[in-house]
């Protein structure tokens, strides 16, 4: 059995496999990162019914890669994105992951290689924490995003690419009067523009898959789509991707 730990700032996923997906968890990152490492990783081994010293070689990735008591390796988490997805479809040239701080543009090769990648980790635009300061404003469940922002039927307009900026805009908007689902969509037109502004950085082609925490927002990947204009797919699970590729190079590594 290996295993595949991802440690991000909002949440820790495991993936254990064999010859295929064994045992998948997701659990809130917590502030104690190792306590966080021993408790995912003991979920997913609770799941799949083994004992721990079943598991023959463990690769760690994400934030807390670093320090993760049970890892053989550390593998950054570009580099397990690209495996994850392209294991999922191989027909996928270009990752885009939108996780809980950051986000991520990564281009493939044929054989799934890393060719480019971009990130944006030193703005809270354009990642899970920008929706989730937009849904606290607006008194919205973030789970409620994206299904309220499909029945907007004339979107406002955020022109700042600034959380605390864009606060003081949506709070503007709910103060005018403006519908809940037109702001929300607003919202996600704003993350789509930042994204897309990013990833054309690098060689961007189709197939695109959208992996990480926001791509369960269906409005954001809407809006996200219409911006590139390229087919994009959702991965099933997305929250797990980059556990996955690090599961999968923990195989390739014995």
């Amino acid at each position: 059995m290996w295993c595949g730990i991802d440690i991000g700032a909002s949440t820790a996923k495991v993936v254990l496999i064999d010859d295929e997906i064994v045992s998948k968890i997701v659990v809130p990152s917590g502030f104690d990162t190792v306590k966080t490492a021993e408790e995912v990783f003991e979920k997913g081994v609770q799941k799949a019914g083994i004992a721990r010293d079943d598991v023959e070689y463990t690769v760690a990735t994400g934030y807390g890669r670093a320090v993760v008591p049970m890892a053989s390796k550390s593998i950054t988490e570009i580099t397990c994105h690209a495996k994850g997805a392209f294991y999922l479809d191989d027909t996928v040239r270009t990752v885009i992951d939108i996780g809980g701080q950051d986000s991520k543009g990564i281009s493939l090769d044929d054989t799934g290689r890393v060719q480019d990648f971009v990130m944006n980790d030193k703005c809270a635009a354009g990642t899970g924490r920008f929706l989730e300061v937009m849904a606290k404003a607006l008194e919205v469940e973030l789970e409620e995003l994206g299904g309220l922002s499909l029945k907007s039927e004339e979107k406002v307009s955020i022109s700042s690419t600034c959380t605390v900026f864009a606060e003081s805009e949506v709070i503007s908007y709910k103060n005018q009067g403006k519908k809940k689902e037109d702001i929300i969509a607003g919202v996600h037109e704003a993350i789509a523009s930042r994204i897309y502004a990013m990833v054309n950085q690098i060689p961007v082609q189709e197939k695109i898959m959208v992996t990480g925490g926001v791509a369960l927002n269906q409005g954001v990947v809407k809006a996200l789509e219409t911006k590139m204009q390229k087919e994009t797919i959702v991965a099933e699970d997305p929250q797990i991707v980059g556990a996955l590729g690090a599961a999968l190079l923990a195989r390739e590594s014995i």
